[in-house]
């Protein structure tokens, strides 16, 4: 048996169809479904149990001997305010299954975040030593509650504590993919250009206001959704080291791209324009981020990345333009 968390969101739903196409529907979820359908990412899936969030903790202790935790129920907002909220989802919830899979012997898999590196200026490595993460500066709230759990997980391993067996904290940066309707102003790019485009509009991205990026230059590290689950049913299966890992494609790619590629899959020309950068980003806005993988190719993994080009193609006609866009 399996508890996964955050199992209606959008990688925990499209994680959960991959363990039931490899045959495993012996799973607990937990996740607040609240009224944005999210119900609507688990109808086509089959698990055994559920358990609200607010149950966990009463739960837990009597819960059947479990083959792993998947912990990927998160307040993921970057616009988060709400301190005392956040901390209680992101770390208090986090700290206590990871105090659980110690005192049981359970592998641990939980969601970090590339919002940890704050503006990249001290690269995007992905070390997990006390002394390395104090050097990190996260831009928000949601970044720095990751990070600060990431500093006790390193900590604990530091001091010799009890830790579980084998755990894995994943650093996952601009994902996109099928089952984030939910996620309002926090849907991928690749969805909100598919909508203008179907409109028969352009493409809006941020003109630059640093002269070394032309604009829609900016770049990030996008991957896409089955590639997370690809890696996380290899880390479940696997005997990785333990310790943070880096889940990207390994490769920057920039807005243009991403708006280009949404276009060929719509089969139209591309149409995009320039809107300025806002003044409240202006300073603050990231232009750059990639993913150093050299630690999860050394740790054993070795499937290739699916391209953007590739990616955005699948989303946009195997999904997005369906009635029915659900995974």
């Amino acid at each position: 048996m399996i508890l996964l968390t955050g199992a209606a969101g959008f990688i925990g739903s499209n994680l959960l169809a991959r363990l039931n196409e490899a045959g495993i529907t012996d799973v607990v979820i937990c996740d607040a479904l609240g009224s944005e359908g999210k119900w609507r990412n688990l109808r086509n899936h089959e698990f055994t149990d559920f358990v609200p969030i607010d149950a966990l903790k009463d739960w837990l202790p009597g819960a059947p001997a479990l083959e792993g935790v998947i912990h990927l129920g998160a307040n993921s907002d970057t616009t988060a305010a709400d301190g005392d909220e956040v901390m209680e989802h992101n770390f208090a919830c986090s700290l206590m299954l990871w105090r659980h899979c110690a005192r049981t012997g359970t592998p641990f898999i939980y969601a970090s975040s590339a919002a940890t590196y704050g503006n990249g200026e001290a690269g995007f490595l992905d070390q997990d030593s006390p002394d390395f993460l104090a050097t990190l500066q996260p831009l928000n709230l949601y970044g720095w509650s990751k990070h600060v759990f990431d500093r006790r997980v390193a900590r604990d391993v530091e001091q010799g504590r009890p830790v579980p067996p084998r755990w894995y904290g994943l650093k996952f940066f601009n994902v996109y993919g099928p089952n984030e309707y939910h996620k309002g102003h926090m849907r991928s790019g690749v969805f909100n250009i598919t909508g203008t485009a179907l409109r028969g509009e352009p493409a809006r991205l941020f003109a630059s206001d640093r002269p070394d990026y032309a604009d829609g230059g900016q770049s990030r590290d996008f991957v896409f959704v089955d590639d997370i689950c690809d890696i996380i049913l290899w880390l479940l299966r696997g005997s990785a080291p333990p310790g943070l890992y880096n889940i990207g494609s390994g490769k920057a790619r920039s807005w243009k791209d991403l708006a280009e590629a949404v276009f060929a899959a719509l089969g139209k020309p591309p149409a995009i324009e320039y809107v300025p950068m806002p003044e409240n980003l202006r300073g603050r806005y990231q232009y750059w981020t990639e993913a150093e993988m050299s630690k999860l190719r050394g740790a054993g993994y070795n499937a290739p990345m699916t391209s953007l080009e590739e990616g955005v193609r699948r989303y946009v006609t195997e999904f997005l333009v369906k009635e029915d866009q659900y995974r």
